[in-house]
């Protein structure tokens, strides 16, 4: 892992004190909401549905045990004992108050985690693959990249206000577990046919109101030339980006409206003077970087126990099955952990649940968690002959589900019990269908099943994406949930389509019930799973189960 260095640390202490000035000067009355606005947003601070929230950054999901009990600690002094971790490896506090933020993020400056720009017209948190530096099919480990970006970004004063958020996320493998092609600039780790390293840029991808898929900028950047190249990219985008209009204000816009073509013509015109002007002293920079990240002292030890309670135990081997991941040490497993119990808010974890997520991490992960973006939590180095034990301490706890990747493993954004933007709830919808499909014992006959769930257009809940995907909005003051079928966040990637008119609250559990019975009546065998279904049927059948044969006839 990356440690602060003296620098970045008396940089945070700076940046808490100035912060801890202007909210002195906001409960004063010295400083109008209007004026303390940009303040609060440039340190993550939100004014939101019944309270302040606090965003707080995790840059590429990376935490230790020291960072995770630290985050344990502010929910119980400054909030309500829980935080919610979200699909951008954030984790946010919904009840703190103003007068003790700046005392929550001079304790977050003591663990090297900070606020800054996980909210604002900036360079937003950098995301990566919470496999990284673990992955059995990793090309190279996307965290010293991704580091590099979060400094270079990091009070970057030209690219402070720009015409919207900006988001970057970083993968080293071909199966794309960072949805690289939904962010205004997703980044690759490739070897060309030298086997030198460098990048596949994409640019314009996003979600929101008018969903866009990435496209190929450059099909191979030579390493040397990444910082340039953003910078580069950057630069177009904040002169050409529209700041007309808030909503046609991302780059996918101004990719849509230019073409790529030009974009790609005016990023390579910019692109011999910010290689000039940054010197190689980056690169220099980055192979330091690579240093913090190298593989932790890996242990070697029997697995027989390992081998005996897998045959054994057929919980444990439903954990195993569902929950792990091959490492790039065989004797090695990538563990995550849900955070989608039935019945649970997607992404919450108590304070008591997150001390106990930093004790095993210390005890069998090599001191390392992980964010993903899935709203879970990651053990990325747990050696095989652990994992029983493991188990066992997370069924104590009850962090033992084993649905990763399953229907009730739904991502869903706070909605309208927490946002003020949202127009209908997510929370009590994925709620409904985790415990439904439980007490239908169908989970592991549905097989993998991505359902993600957004309670306004803004899609903060990635329901484009979706296998099956839910977006609430407000029609004539009441809830109306429509869905859309055969999205996909990975290297394969797809916006979902819909499928119709929404349906009421009450009618979404029985809607998703027919879609699932229609595709276990339909699917050419077990080894199909829905998405690869949709894919081969279409629409129409499942718009019948829907709405009924006419509906689905008129669409064919």
């Amino acid at each position: 892992m990356y440690t602060y260095s003296d620098f970045d640390r008396a940089f945070l202490r700076n940046r808490v004190a100035k912060f801890r000035d202007q909210v002195s000067r906001r409960l004063s009355g010295a400083l109008s909401e209007d004026e303390f606005k940009p303040l609060r947003l440039m340190n993550g601070l939100y004014l939101m549905l019944h309270a302040y929230m606090l965003r707080i950054a995790i840059p590429y999901g990376t935490l230790s045990s020291v960072q995770m009990r630290q985050l344990a600690m502010i929910a119980d002094r400054w909030d309500k004992g829980y935080g919610h971790f979200t699909t951008r490896q954030n984790i946010q506090f919904n009840w703190p108050k103003l007068r003790d933020v700046p005392d929550i993020l001079d304790a977050l400056a003591k663990v090297d985690m900070h606020a800054i720009q996980s909210s604002g017209a900036c360079i937003r948190n950098v995301t990566a693959d919470h496999f990284a530096g673990a992955a059995a099919d990793e090309v190279d480990d996307p965290r010293p990249t991704a580091e590099l970006i979060r400094q270079w970004s990091t009070d970057h004063e030209e690219f402070a206000f720009l015409p919207r958020k900006f988001k970057v996320a970083v993968t080293g493998s071909e199966q794309d577990r960072a949805v690289t092609k939904m962010h205004d600039v997703g980044l690759k780790l490739v070897r060309d046919a030298n086997g030198a390293p460098g990048y596949e840029v994409s640019v314009g991808g996003g979600l929101g109101r008018t969903p866009m898929i990435g496209r190929v900028l450059r099909e191979f950047l030579p390493r040397e030339d990444l910082l340039p190249y953003l910078e580069s990219i950057l630069q177009v985008y904040n002169l050409l980006g529209r700041r007309d209009n808030k909503y046609k204000a991302r780059i996918k816009i101004t990719v849509h409206e230019m073409g790529l073509e030009q974009l790609q013509a005016l990023v390579e015109e910019r692109l011999p003077h910010q290689r000039a002007r940054f010197g190689g002293a980056e690169q220099k920079h980055l192979s330091a970087l690579e240093q913090a990240f190298t593989a932790p002292a890996y242990v070697t030890r029997s697995s027989d126990d390992f081998q005996t309670a897998l045959a054994s135990n057929g919980a444990f081997r439903a954990f195993v099955d569902s929950n792990t991941a091959a490492h790039k040490n065989p004797d090695y497993a990538i563990v995550t952990v849900s955070l989608k119990s039935h019945g649970a808010t997607p992404g919450d974890a108590t304070s008591d649940q997150m001390r106990a997520l930093a004790d095993l991490a210390q005890s069998y992960s090599h001191d390392e968690l992980r964010v993903s973006h899935e709203q879970n939590i990651l053990l990325p180095h747990v050696h095989k002959s652990y994992l029983p034990t493991l188990y066992v301490a997370l069924r104590n706890i009850g962090l033992a589900t084993a649905n990763i990747g399953q229907i009730s493993d739904i991502i869903a954004c706070p909605g309208m019990d927490y946002c003020d933007l949202a127009t209908a709830r997510s929370i009590p919808v994925a709620q409904q269908i985790a415990t439904r499909f439980q007490a239908l014992n169908l989970e592991q006959d549905i097989g993998p099943l991505k359902i993600k769930i957004s309670g306004c257009i803004n899609a903060c809940g990635h329901h484009h994406v979706g296998h099956i995907g839910i977006l609430g909005l407000q029609k004539a003051g009441i809830e109306s949930y429509q869905i859309t079928l055969g999205g996909d966040g990975t290297q394969h990637a797809a916006i979902g389509k819909p499928v119709g008119p929404g349906f009421s609250a009450d009618q979404v559990l029985p809607a998703i019930e027919r879609l699932i019975y229609t595709y276990l009546d339909l699917r050419q065998d077990p080894e199909e799973d829905f998405l690869a279904a949709i894919r081969r049927l279409g629409l129409t059948p499942f718009k019948a189960a829907l709405y009924g044969p006419k509906e689905a006839a008129n669409a064919a």
